[in-house]
This record gives structure tokens, sequence and C-alpha cells, in this order.
């Protein structure tokens, strides 16, 4: 399957919007598109993740590598819409304890 990356902003926000799945292939095009903005200083980023519906460990990392790449600029992201199994992997590593993660809201009481 292939990764869909694509980049909205609107001054201080930028919201990339990832569809597909992230995987050993894919990563690196996930990668090359968050890393430039959340080392810009300052910034606010939102990573929409409503269109992924799969995520290995490779995916993971490049999370980590943008959480600690924003605490160095001074900007902080944000993930949004994650679906329960994605979401499931950032529990299962902890990782859900040190990213902003906001899942996927599913028929109203979640």
């Amino acid at each position: 399957m292939n990764l869909s990356v694509r980049i909205n902003e609107d001054s201080n926000l930028k919201v990339l919007e990832v569809s597909g799945e992230i995987d050993a292939y894919t990563a690196p095009e996930l990668k090359e598109s968050l890393m430039p903005l959340v080392k810009e200083s300052g910034k606010q980023i939102e990573v929409d993740l409503e269109d992924v519906q799969y995520m290995d460990s490779t995916g993971l990392g490049v999370f980590v590598s943008a959480l600690k790449a924003s605490k160095e600029s001074g900007s902080h992201f944000t993930l949004k819409n994650v679906q329960e199994r994605v979401c499931r992997i950032f529990e299962i590593t902890g990782l859900s304890e040190i990213i902003d993660i906001k899942a996927a809201i599913r028929g109203g009481n979640e």
C-alpha cells in the first residue's frame, strides 16, 4: 500500500494529513515530510492519522524522532484522529504517555 502525505498550512498551525499504511517502505516518506516541520521553532503541527489503518514499529520511530526534534526546536506536535488499532501500538509501547495523541471518536462515548 502507498502512503499519501498532504500539508495544509495556516499561520502557525501546520496539518499533515496522512493516509495509507506506515511501514518500513513508507516511513521514510513520512519522515521526509514531518521532520522539517517539527524543526521549525515555535510551530504547532498536527498529524492527522484518520486514514491510517496500519502502522509498524518503523512508524513509531518516525514519531519518536519527531518528538525529539520538536522539543529541541520548541515546536509542538499532536497526533489526531488516531484509529483504535494504531492507538493501541502507542499504548503498548508507552509512547501514548509522552506523545500528545487524540484518538478518533467512534460512536460518541469513548
